[in-house]
C-alpha cells in the first residue's frame, strides 16, 4: 500500500525570503527607535571649528575702508576763460603761494581793460574841466559879491549922511528919499548875492562829490577789470604740491574749468566710506584703529558728510599722535571704527554658523565632547572678531562656529 507523502509547507527559498524581509523590518524599526529623539549626523572633528565662549572686554566696531588724502586740497579753477599760452611748471611740482602755474590769453578781456582805462582817463579829464569851470564860476560870484558889498557900504554912507543933513534941513526931502531908496536897494542886492553865493557853494560841493563818486566807481571797475586780466595768470593759492594739472599749450579753457589742484603736504587725512545703516551712530570724535607695518595707529573722526550716495556716506578722519612713516597719498587702509565704549561681555567668536542660524541658535558641545546639540541663543552687538552673547550660553561653553550649510536639519552632531 502506497504511503502518501505530505507536501512541505515552506520551501527553503521561501524561508530565506521571509527571513530577509523580517531583517529589513527589524532594521527599519531599529533606525526609527534610534532616531526617534531627532536626526543625527556624524561629523569629522577636523572639519569643524570649535570655540570656547568667554567673558572679556568687548567693544562694538565695524570694518571700513579708507583712502589717504592730503590734509588740505585746494582746487584750481579757471577764473577767466582763454587760450593756454604758457606753462610755468609741470604736474607734481612743489609750489609756493602766489607762484605762477600757467598763463592764458583773452583778447576780448584785454580789449575791455583798455576801453575801461580810456573811460577812466576821459572821466578824469572831464572832471578836471568841470572843477576848473566851477572854480572860475565861484571866483566870478565872489567878485560880484564884492561889488555888491561895496555898493551897499557906499549907499549906507550916503544914506546916513543925508539923514543927518535932512534932519538939519540942509538938503531937500527928494535927495534924502533917493539915498534911502538906493540904500534899501543895495541891501536887497546884498541879500540876494549872499543867497546866490551860498547856493553856488552848495552846488559846487555837490557837483564835486558826484564827480568824485563817479570817478571812484569807474576806478573800482577799472581795478576789477585789471584783476580779471590778472586772473589769466593762474597762481598757486597756497604752499603745496601741484597735482592733476590738466592743461596743454594751445588748449582753449572755458571759465570755471577745473585745471588741477594743490595739495598741502604737511599732513594727511583719511577719507572713509561707511554703510548708510550706521549713519545715526557716527559722529565727530569717534576713533578708529588700523595696523601699518605691524604697528597700531589711531584715527579720529573730524567731519561727517551726511549725503548718502549708492548706499554709503563718507567721513574724514585725522591721525591721532604719530603719522605712519612711509604712508602715501592714495594708499588704502583697513580701519576698525569703534561704535561703543569698552565693556565686559560674554563673547563667542564670529563664524559661518551665523549665515544659517541668524544668531538664533548654535550647536553646543556636550561635556564629554562626543556630541553637539542645538541650543537657542540671543546675540547682541558685534565687532570684527566676536558676537556679544545676551543669553543661552555660559562662560566655558564650547560651540561649533564653522558653517552649518552641510548639516541639513539635523538636531545633533556625532563628533568623530
Amino acid at each position: 500500500m502506497d504511503v502518501p507523502i505530505q507536501k512541505k509547507k515552506f520551501s527553503k527559498q521561501k524561508l530565506i525570503l521571509i527571513g530577509g524581509v523580517l531583517a529589513i523590518i527589524a532594521l527599519i524599526i531599529y533606525v526609527f527607535i534610534k532616531t526617534s529623539g531627532g536626526a543625527k549626523l556624524n561629523v569629522d572633528k577636523e572639519r569643524i571649528s570649535i570655540n570656547t565662549v568667554s567673558k572679556d572686554v568687548f567693544q562694538e566696531n565695524i570694518p571700513v575702508n579708507g583712502i589717504v588724502l592730503p590734509i588740505t586740497t585746494i582746487y584750481l579753477d579757471a577764473l577767466e576763460g582763454g587760450r593756454v599760452e604758457e606753462k610755468f611748471v609741470e604736474d607734481g611740482a612743489m609750489l609756493k603761494k602766489g607762484e605762477p602755474i600757467l598763463r592764458l590769453s583773452n583778447t576780448d578781456l584785454e580789449l575791455s581793460l583798455i576801453n575801461q582805462e580810456t573811460s577812466v582817463y576821459n572821466l578824469l579829464t572831464q572832471m578836471q574841466i568841470s572843477q576848473n569851470a566851477a572854480r572860475q564860476n565861484t571866483i566870478n560870484r565872489q567878485n560880484q559879491f564884492t561889488d555888491v558889498e561895496n555898493g551897499l557900504i557906499e549907499a549906507e554912507r550916503i544914506y546916513n549922511l543925508n539923514k543927518r543933513l535932512y534932519e538939519k534941513d540942509a538938503i531937500g526931502r527928494q535927495d534924502f528919499e533917493s539915498s534911502k531908496n538906493n540904500y534899501e536897494y543895495q541891501k536887497e542886492r546884498m541879500r540876494l548875492a549872499k543867497q546866490v553865493l551860498s547856493e553856488d557853494s552848495l552846488s559846487s560841493k555837490l557837483e564835486i562829490n558826484q564827480a568824485r563818486d563817479s570817478y571812484a566807481r569807474t576806478q573800482s571797475a577799472l581795478e576789477l577789470m585789471r584783476k580779471k586780466v590778472g586772473d589769466l595768470v593762474v597762481r598757486a593759492p597756497i604752499d603745496g604740491q601741484l597735482t592733476s594739472l590738466d592743461a596743454e599749450i594751445g588748449q582753449s579753457i572755458t571759465k570755471g574749468t577745473r585745471l588741477g589742484q594743490v595739495d598741502v603736504t604737511s599732513g594727511y587725512k583719511v577719507r572713509v566710506d561707511i554703510d548708510e545703516h550706521y549713519i545715526s551712530r557716527i559722529y565727530n570724535g569717534q576713533t578708529g584703529t588700523f595696523t601699518f607695518n605691524n604697528k597700531a595707529y589711531t584715527l579720529v573722526i573730524k567731519k561727517v558728510f551726511t549725503q548718502v550716495t549708492n548706499g554709503r556716506f563718507q567721513v574724514d578722519m585725522k591721525f591721532e599722535g604719530d603719522v605712519p612713516e612711509g604712508i602715501r597719498r592714495g594708499q588704502n587702509l583697513q580701519i576698525r571704527v569703534a561704535l561703543s565704549a569698552e565693556k565686559q561681555a560674554l563673547l563667542v567668536a564670529k563664524g559661518g554658523f551665523f549665515q544659517k542660524t541668524g544668531g538664533n541658535w548654535i550647536f553646543k558641545i556636550s561635556e564629554d565632547g562626543d556630541t553637539a546639540y542645538k541650543v537657542n541663543i540671543r546675540l547682541g552687538s558685534q565687532n570684527t572678531e566676536y558676537y556679544e552673547v545676551i543669553e543661552g550660553l555660559n562662560p566655558g561653553d564650547k560651540v561649533v562656529t564653522s558653517s552649518y550649510d552641510s548639516f541639513g536639519d539635523v538636531e545633533e552632531l556625532i563628533i568623530k
